[in-house]
């Protein structure tokens, strides 16, 4: 493996864990303040990518950068938003009280329905819009010729969401009602706080991160109907690797299992699929909690 294939894999590996940790944080927040594995997550993935592609054929133009970002934005946000106060009101809040398994079933439940939305909105065939991509350009590193929007914009987009979170919860008096709700719903009803509207709004949030997450790859990738489910099980993975509710956890976890899938690629193409899970089974073998699970207490 020469120089610039290291590079090469490198730079893959940071732009493919970017997306990876917004997606599997969505999905770890959620969990972390509310206790349940929202299956339905890789949908979200799938429907912010399709809306921010849509946005982007009608607001962007493929040479302003400001336009085609804000449609990737917009698609976001506003599929995020309306899916998540849906999903939450609709379903979540009514199924807290039972057990996991039956919460499992009802939001794989929420996942077909979604599949089956998104194949009658858009269809079957692949779709992608550039514009992002195309305007920004490309950027020299070493031998290496590379997008500016993955090896820029996406990782400064997980970096800001990452120690803007940490520091929301820290430094707000919402981010501390979300911890006082995550340590004990009902000791932080008794003490005023409104928990369904913690919950509420946390779900939004976790649900906006996973349509980011789709948003940022759609100039990336070619957007096909699975798209959704596979990144699930990847975001899953992360999560299992750090240890359900971990923040800080799961940006070390997307960042491994980015990039020993972007080295697999170019070292061993034939089990690249295999690697993220390869990684989720040694570390569960060695900690079946995670890497960064703590027993004493619930964290977000």
């Amino acid at each position: 493996m020469n120089a610039s294939l290291v590079v090469l894999a490198l730079l893959d590996g940071v732009t493919q864990a970017a997306l990876l940790f917004l997606v599997a944080l969505g999905l770890t927040l959620i969990f972390g303040v509310m206790r349940i594995l929202n299956i339905a997550h890789g949908s979200l993935y799938a429907f912010g990518g399709y809306a921010a592609a849509t946005a982007g054929r009608l607001i962007g133009n493929g040479q302003s950068i400001p336009l085609s970002l804000l449609a990737l934005l917009l698609g976001a946000l506003v599929v995020g938003l309306i899916l998540g106060a849906v999903i939450e009101i609709g379903l979540v809040r009514r199924i807290l009280t039972l057990d996991p398994v039956m919460q499992l079933l009802a939001t794989f439940a929420v996942f077909m329905i979604l599949e089956d939305l998104q194949r009658l909105i858009w269809g079957s065939s692949p779709v992608s819009v550039t514009h992002a991509v195309d305007a920004m350009g490309t950027l020299k590193v070493g031998v290496v010729t590379y997008t500016a929007y993955q090896l820029i914009l996406l990782p400064t987009v997980a970096v800001l969401v990452f120690f803007g979170l940490r520091w929301s919860l820290g430094h707000t008096r919402f981010g501390r009602q979300i911890l006082a709700v995550t340590h004990h719903r009902e000791v932080a009803s008794a003490m005023g706080i409104n928990a369904k509207k913690v919950g509420l709004i946390t779900f939004c949030i976790g649900a906006v991160l996973g349509t980011l997450g789709g948003a940022l790859a759609s100039p990336t990738t070619s957007l096909v109907p699975g798209i959704g489910g596979d990144m699930m099980v990847l975001s899953f993975a992360v999560v299992a690797v750090a240890g359900l509710g971990q923040i800080t956890g799961t940006a070390v976890a997307s960042l491994m299992i980015g990039m020993g899938k972007a080295f697999a690629v170019y070292l061993l193409p034939e089990i690249d699929v295999l690697v993220p899970y390869l990684i989720m089974l040694a570390v569960l073998l060695w900690r079946p909690q995670g890497l960064f699970a703590v027993n004493e207490a619930r964290r977000v």
